[in-house]
C-alpha cells in the first residue's frame, strides 16, 4: 500500500486508492447537487411569487431530504473507502479517521 498523500484541499489525507471515495459516483453526486440547486431556484421564486407558506414548506423539505441523502453516500462513501484505508493502514492515522467520521455524522445528527 502506497503511503498517504496529503489532501490539501480539505486538510484530510487519502490512501493511494485513486482519490476520494466518492470519485467513482462524482457525476452521481453532481446530477443531484444540481437537481438540489434547482429546487433552491425554485423556492426563491415561490416567495417571490408569494406562494402559499405550506407549499414552500413542503418544498423546502424535499430540498432536506435531497441535503441528508447527498450527505449519507458521501459519509458512507467516506466510510468505506477512507476510514477502511487508514483502519488498514492502523496507527495515529486510523484514529483521525474514525474521530473524523464520528465528528461528521455527529454534526449530520444535530442538522
Amino acid at each position: 500500500m502506497t503511503a498517504p498523500t496529503p489532501d490539501t484541499t480539505t486538510g484530510g489525507e487519502h490512501a493511494g486508492h485513486g482519490g476520494h471515495g466518492y470519485i467513482t459516483a462524482k457525476d452521481d453526486y453532481l446530477k443531484r447537487l444540481r437537481r438540489i440547486e434547482g429546487q433552491a431556484r425554485g423556492l426563491q421564486r415561490m416567495v417571490e411569487e408569494e406562494k402559499y407558506c405550506i407549499d414552500i414548506l413542503t418544498q423546502v423539505s424535499a430540498m432536506t431530504k435531497a441535503l441528508q441523502a447527498v450527505a449519507m453516500g458521501l459519509l458512507e462513501d467516506h466510510i468505506s473507502h477512507c476510514v477502511v484505508d487508514a483502519a488498514v493502514a492502523g496507527g495515529p492515522e486510523a484514529e483521525a479517521k474514525i474521530k473524523e467520521a464520528t465528528d461528521a455524522i455527529a454534526r449530520l445528527v444535530r442538522s
